[in-house]
């Protein structure tokens, strides 16, 4: 098992000043009758980012600390933020100190440094068209062709505003949300897109009012973005706040998923709502009550819902029933920030110490010795 170190030197990073924002409503969770098309911000306005690759294949060896309390029990890490498996059969692990990946070879660890030199933490990898891997990590992007890691980053939009979720959408936009709203990438340079402002939740240690929790494509080509200050559809021309709809739906919205039926599926801070399109329906209120937040929610090739509550508490819905995931005594239950499923139809939970995987209804650790 090699390890890997990525020396990332400090570069300037360039900013110009934001010339302008689009018009929009001020106001979050209302819709006004008329809504006016929504175009994307001028040239003009556009953040350059800043650049630099380096070929993975000439760096020096790394080994893990062991006193590293992050690596202690053989964990694959101590924290795992994502899991995403790519077109060649390799996992990819974002965690709270880097990037590792799971080839036929075994594990890879890519100490991945931010534009000042200090270790990140990665939310979100993906795979572009052409097989380009793109990490997002709090202060940047990296994208691996294969060779070169190629980081961007912006002092005022990344470092500054945090890079929380990230979507690549059929068209090969570039979809970044962060603490400080939402931007698209084309390679070059950031384009902000502006969402109006939601509120601060006091129950979470990172929010803020232009929060960007995640960010999906669903099947009519339609961008939702979960925000502090709703649930928002993008169809290419108009923004619409849907939780304008129903008073009953939190403006804290966690995620937001499209199940084969063209149905969606909403976590809020007060449960877990279906929208039809039409109309809002609790799912989870006579389950958990009204107060009770439900957290990462996925729908797996079967159209069964899971998702997580009372932060560490997992559940299926098949539509008609609920199954709480039980745990004997003396085994550790998974804490996840994220739901996924692999090439194989493995459910795949992944968070507070490690990842996991769930087969015959118990969770098996998957450390670096595996199971693979």
């Amino acid at each position: 098992m090699k390890y890997i170190l990525l020396t990332i030197f400090k570069t300037k990073a360039i900013f110009l000043s934001l010339l302008c924002s689009l018009c929009m409503t001020s106001c979050a969770g209302q819709i006004e009758k008329n809504a006016t098309p929504l175009k994307f911000i001028p040239e003009q306005t556009k953040v350059h980012a800043d650049s630099f690759s380096v070929k993975a294949e000439t760096l020096p060896e790394f080994r893990v600390d062991v006193h590293d309390q992050d690596y202690q029990g053989n964990q694959i890490s101590g924290v795992v933020r994502t899991v995403f498996q790519d077109s060649k059969g390799n996992f990819w692990f974002g965690t709270q100190s880097g990037l590792c990946r799971k080839d036929k070879n075994g594990l890879v660890y890519f100490d991945l440094k931010n534009r000042i030199g200090e270790g990140v933490t990665i939310h979100v990898i993906l795979e572009d068209k052409t097989g380009a891997i793109w990490i997002g990590y709090g202060g940047g992007i990296a994208k691996y062709d294969g060779t070169y890691f190629t980081n961007y980053h912006e002092k005022e939009i990344l470092t500054k505003g945090g890079l929380w979720s990230m979507l690549m959408d059929s068209k090969g936009t570039l979809w970044i949300g962060t603490t400080q709203g939402v931007f698209t990438f084309d390679g070059k340079a950031f384009t902000p897109f502006e969402i109006p402002e939601g509120k601060v939740n006091p129950n979470f240690g990172v929010s803020t009012s232009k929060m960007i929790h995640s960010i999906t494509e669903d099947s009519k080509g339609n961008m939702w973005f979960a925000t502090n200050g709703g649930a928002y559809r993008f169809d290419g021309n108009t923004l619409t706040n849907i939780s304008a709809k129903d008073q009953s739906l939190s403006n804290f919205v966690n995620q937001i998923i499209e199940r084969a039926d063209g149905t969606y599926w909403i976590s809020t801070v007060n449960g877990l709502f279906l929208y039809d399109g039409t109309t809002f329906q609790s799912i989870t209120e006579k389950l958990l009550g009204k107060d009770e937040g439900v957290g990462c929610i996925f729908g797996d090739k079967t159209g069964t819902i899971w998702f997580t509550a009372n932060k560490r508490d997992i559940y299926s819905y098949n539509g008609e029933t609920f199954n709480k995931i039980q745990i004997k005594e003396g085994n550790f239950r998974p804490f996840p920030f994220q739901i996924y499923q692999d090439q194989l139809e493995r459910l795949w939970f992944v968070g507070f110490k490690g990842a996991y995987r769930l087969e015959n209804n118990a969770f098996v650790n998957v450390t670096r010795n595996g199971p693979w």
